[in-house]
Formats: structure tokens, C-alpha cells, sequence
């Protein structure tokens, strides 16, 4: 029998497994709302429900060259923590004080909407160039660790 995961190597896990439902053409990325070690919603980066996936019609950003962490608004998609925040409000869910879990460090507008949304944690296993983020971040109370 193989030898049993920490709870962040099983809720960083589960976030690599939530990116495979990316439809995204340029970054896979799954995020995961936790509390008290108990997942409180997941997301992963796409189209909003009903949408033509990017696969389907390609990707606005690439056409333009546009660098990663740059003008997210050209993106027809959400991003991970986004959907993670918006499933947990669907269902009624707070994500007060709780951790996140997620394949990427957040972009500049995640960033803003978890300080809000107090989480408390952002645990990431991949970087994710937005300096501006960090920036956010610096001024913030949520702790950061890569695993």
C-alpha cells in the first residue's frame, strides 16, 4: 500500500485533476475552495455554461499575440478561482477564511476577488506571470506557499 498524502498534496491533486475539464487553449488551470479540510466548490478555466468552448472557436488572445498575465479582458473565458467563487455562491456556500488550492498563482482580477471573498490561503503548484497581482497580494492578508 502506498504511502497516504498530506492534505495539501491531496487537495493539490484534486486541482490537477479539476484543470482537465479546461477547455482552454493556452493554460489548464483547476482551482479548489477548501475548509477545514472539506472542499467547498471547485472551478477550472472556460467558457461560461452554454458557450462555444475556445477548442470550438479558438482563442481571441493567441490571433493577438497577447503575453500571459496580460489584458485578461480579451478572454471569452473564466478563470478557475472565478468559476471556484461563482459555484460557491450558486449553492449558497461561504468561502470566508477559507484556502485555495490551485494549479496557477491567480491573475491581478482573482487576486481581488479572493482578498474580498476573504480566503485566507492561496497554496499553488505553477506560476503565473501578472506582476500586478503579487502586488495585491503583498498588500494583503492571505498567505502564499507553492507546494
Amino acid at each position: 500500500m502506498g504511502e497516504r498524502p498530506s492534505y495539501d498534496e491531496y487537495f493539490m491533486e484534486m486541482a490537477h485533476v479539476v484543470s482537465k475539464r479546461s477547455t482552454c487553449l493556452r493554460r489548464k488551470v483547476g482551482a479548489i475552495l477548501v475548509m477545514d479540510k472539506h472542499i467547498l466548490s471547485t472551478g477550472y478555466n472556460g467558457a461560461p455554461k452554454g458557450f462555444r468552448h475556445c477548442s470550438e472557436v479558438g482563442c481571441l488572445r493567441e490571433k493577438m499575440k497577447v503575453p500571459p498575465g496580460q489584458r485578461h479582458e480579451l478572454c471569452r473565458g473564466l478563470h478557475a478561482e472565478q468559476n471556484a467563487i461563482i459555484q460557491a455562491a450558486v449553492f449558497g456556500v461561504s468561502i470566508k477564511g477559507s484556502m485555495l488550492y490551485c494549479t496557477n498563482t491567480p491573475c491581478v482580477v482573482c487576486m481581488k476577488m479572493l482578498i474580498n471573498a476573504g480566503v485566507k490561503e492561496i497554496i499553488f503548484s505553477g506560476d503565473y506571470p501578472d506582476e500586478l497581482a503579487k502586488t495585491m497580494l503583498d498588500e494583503s492578508t492571505i498567505k502564499i506557499r507553492k507546494i
